[in-house]
């Protein structure tokens, strides 16, 4: 799955619904806009297997419309090849990043760099909260630390 130029990556959340497909369709749209999502494999996924094979929730969804941002994305859990084909992991919280550390290490050729998106923030903020038993507008703040995080990733590995 990883790109000629090894440039491969993975937005994980705990139910792939809310969180990570919003960074990943944040992440799509700015590749696009920079003219290189061809070099990219670009996916999210969760560490559950609740809601596997759901849309995005709805609250999403409107948020990133109201961006220009759109996805037709289906959860999906996160599987042990995804440790062995994508470059780099990018999850939302410390519990994430404690079950992808103890799902890479039951892989022998893990290469995934695994690491919390929020780590890309210039405004520091480490924690992108699970915005489903809040409101719209903790939707819209899960959508600017995205762009934030985003864009200062893409920046590093352009």
């Amino acid at each position: 799955m990883a790109t000629p130029s090894g440039r491969s990556v993975l937005f994980v959340c705990l139910g792939n619904i809310c969180r990570s497909p919003i960074a990943e369709a944040v992440f799509r749209k700015m590749a696009t806009d920079n003219g290189v999502v061809g070099k990219w494999v670009i996916d999210s996924g969760a560490t559950s297997d609740w809601n596997t094979g759901s849309t995005p929730d709805a609250r999403g969804l409107a948020c990133l419309r109201k961006h220009g941002i759109e996805t037709d994305h289906r959860a999906r859990q996160v599987t042990k090849d995804d440790f062995m084909t994508f470059d780099h992991i990018l999850c939302m919280d410390d519990s994430n990043l404690r079950d992808l550390n103890k799902k890479a290490s039951s892989v022998k050729s893990s290469k995934a760099k695994i690491e919390l998106l929020g780590s890309y923030d210039p405004e520091k903020q480490l924690i992108i909260q699970d915005p489903y038993y809040g409101s719209d507008k903790d939707f819209e703040t899960v959508y600017e630390q995205c762009v934030r995080c985003c864009k200062a990733f893409l920046e590093q590995h352009s």
